[in-house]
């Protein structure tokens, strides 16, 4: 029965470690959004996260929520210096997330600033 128990255990825990791992591992998707970059912040209690809001409509109705990791440090930074204006961004989805992450499965890893197409000339 001891050694049953354990060959239990022992199973437990590598499937809860592997989850773990594919979660922090695998991502769901990638891709590309562009729209006027509305808000950047740190926020949270217990955890301090980097969070953001893209525009993607005219009116506003379209809103891109995102998170940064906090190892991005020159995305955040140009985050911060792109504030108002017209970004490109560049992110992974991931299946599920962790809360010292972040609150959203979208996670940018890329920004660059780039010309509205609502200007006008």
């Amino acid at each position: 029965m001891r050694k049953f128990l354990m060959v239990i255990t022992l199973i437990l825990i590598v499937s809860v470690a592997g989850y773990f791992a594919f979660l922090y591992t695998a991502t769901y998707s990638e891709g590309v959004r562009s729209g006027e970059l509305i808000k950047v912040s740190r926020k949270g209690v217990a955890f301090k996260t980097w969070e953001g809001e893209i525009s993607q409509g005219i009116s506003g109705a379209q809103i891109f929520s995102f998170s940064v990791l906090d190892s991005e440090e020159k995305v955040i930074t140009d985050l911060q210096e792109f504030e108002g204006q017209y970004v490109q961004v560049a992110y992974v989805e991931r299946y599920r997330t962790f809360p010292w992450w972040g609150d959203t499965r979208y996670f940018i890893t890329e920004v660059k600033k780039v010309n509205s197409p609502f200007k006008i000339k």
